[in-house]
């Protein structure tokens, strides 16, 4: 008879060493040979499920074993831990991470829930819906994919819903920082192994204690439902610790003998398998999370958030289409001038303080990842890698933000210049009957083209005696060059055009092209974002009449 899994204790993980080998870990085991062949990555088949085992781990890891401050952290980065020492810190939350057998099962309800089951594959948050496959419209993402699960599948499958948790109709609620969050991760070094990353993103922190897990973990204990008005608030009925292991859906798995069939996903054969689910409405309600202080952290450690204004509540960013590019910088790497956006607690952490405590100033890149949602839907998996430079001393990283600040906002400036003279040729002013993709497509190559001269001029800035105000002439001159590059690549005139369109072609060029010279109203404004000088307007003598 095949035993519960508990994912703590049992090999689950999948990995790949830096040799090509891989291999199943028990999560203790992330710092199996460091020396000679070190884990380098999770080897799951979906990108969802790489990024989730990662806050997984980081979530682990935070709340057994966290260190106690940035001094601590920094010996623990330079002498990591044993799997025995590992295994200890772990071995107090064994109870709360059996996936199946009798007592409570990880991040599924405490009540053996009565309802009608639902096919295993809803799990995923980009399955098509039962609407959707109602409508036959299921074409991108057909049904049907996934019919039954591994048991170390399901609980990432399970995992990933409910710390993601879109919203999915009445009753469905969504996880603790709403719908498809963003998460941002340091990534150290190039070619960093699991360890690393896991642990260049743990908050500072105390221990979990053993007395608190029902507040920590909301599967052991009955479900505070919102039905109920209930609501599930830091410090009053949870722990702060819950962040890493919010459960708002109320799910219970159905578990059978897989009778030699291997998991759908994975291939891998288990003697149990996933082949269904039942939930009920009106799990948890999450409120006030997002902006809570977490220790050093702000809970979620690993979302940037924001605020429309002071005086409203904190919101968890959420990815958009096209990825995380530089243009984002402003609030997922720094903050915003008014504060009301933060980069994630880990980001900060690392800028701040870890990358100079163990000297990997101009090595680290950001991750940034999560679902791209429309509602319910999943538009798509969105994933970008960013450098991530640093500087030595706050005055001089203060300098540095500043100056990113600065680029980001002229490049915005004249994006949003460049797409109006584009529509402005293509179809007149006062009109908007330009396909809205080409806009769009416009606006990201003129990203695309200037991101190397943006970590370019970054990483200048970050050397000592660095002169910003020829680091921002010469990042205005490129995105003047770039801009142009791309008007004329999208706006062409041909021999037979009508001539008021020729005219209009004509004007939109002239407008974009003193606009990044800084010779027009428009000009002004961008010197101005970028703190350079105006040039001065030299009055010309009138000959007088007569003479």
């Amino acid at each position: 008879m095949t035993q519960p899994l508990n994912l703590i204790s049992d090999p689950w993980l999948p990995v790949r060493h830096r040799s090509g080998a891989r291999s199943l870990i028990r999560p203790a085991q992330i710092v199996v040979g460091l020396e000679n062949d070190p884990i380098i990555d999770l080897d799951w088949p979906r990108a969802d499920f790489r990024i989730a085992s990662l806050e997984f781990l980081i979530g682990l890891l935070a709340t057994a074993c966290p260190p106690a401050d940035h001094r601590a952290w920094g010996q623990r980065w330079r002498q990591p831990p044993t799997v025995a020492a590992l295994d200890a810190a772990f071995a107090p939350l064994v109870p709360a991470f059996w996936l199946d057998g009798p007592g409570p099962r990880f991040m599924q309800d405490h009540e053996d829930l009565q309802s009608g089951s639902e096919p295993v594959e809803r799990l995923l948050i980009d399955a098509p819906g039962e609407s959707t496959i109602k409508r036959n419209a299921d074409l991108f993402v057909h049904r049907a994919q996934v019919g039954r699960l591994g048991r170390g599948a399901a609980a990432m499958a399970l995992f990933t819903l409910q710390s993601w948790a879109p919203s999915g109709g009445a009753g469905n609620m969504t996880g603790l920082r709403g719908g498809g969050p963003l998460t941002t991760l340091v990534l150290p070094e190039e070619g960093a192994g699991l360890w690393a990353v896991a642990w260049a993103n743990v908050p500072c922190g105390s221990a979990a204690d053993p007395a608190a897990m029902p507040r920590i973990f909301p599967w052991m204990a009955p479900t505070i439902a919102s039905g109920n008005k209930g609501v599930v608030r830091e410090g009053v009925n949870a722990h702060a610790l819950q962040c890493w292991w919010g459960m708002p859906r109320r799910i219970r798995l159905d578990f059978a003998p897989a009778q030699g069939a291997p998991c759908d996903l994975t291939g891998r054969v288990d003697g149990v398998l996933v082949t269904s689910w039942r939930q009920r409405p009106y799990g948890p309600k999450y409120a006030g999370w997002i902006g809570q202080p977490y220790g050093g952290a702000v809970i979620h450690p690993l979302t940037p958030r924001y605020r429309q204004k002071a005086t409203t509540e904190w919101l968890a960013v959420h990815p958009q289409p096209g990825g995380i590019g530089y243009r984002h910088w402003t609030g997922v790497v720094v903050s915003s001038t008014d504060t009301n956006r933060l980069p994630a607690s880990c980001v900060a952490d690392w800028r701040n303080a870890r990358a100079v405590e163990i000297g990997l100033l101009d090595t680290a890149r950001l991750l940034a990842a999560g679902f791209d949602m429309d509602n319910m839907k999943a538009r798509g998996f969105v994933e970008s890698e960013m450098p991530l430079p640093g500087t030595q001393g706050a005055d001089m990283r203060d300098a540095l933000d500043d100056l990113a600040r600065d680029c980001v906002g002229a490049a915005v400036l004249v994006a949003d210049i460049l797409r109006g003279c584009v529509r402005d040729a293509l179809a007149g002013k006062g009109t908007v009957s330009v396909d809205v993709t080409l806009l769009a497509n416009v606006r990201e190559r003129f990203w695309l083209d200037t991101e190397t001269g943006f970590f370019n001029t970054l990483r200048s800035g970050s050397r000592e005696g660095s002169d910003d105000m020829a680091l921002k002439r010469a990042w205005l001159g490129m995105l003047g060059q770039a801009a142009r590059r791309q008007f004329d690549a999208t706006v062409k005139l041909e021999p037979d055009t009508d001539p008021a369109r020729a005219q209009a072609c004509a004007w939109a060029r002239t407008r974009l092209f003193t606009a990044v010279a800084g010779t027009s109203k428009e000009g002004v404004g961008l010197l101005n974002m970028l703190a350079l000088p105006v040039p001065v307007k030299t009055k010309t003598k009138t000959a007088r009449k007569g003479a």
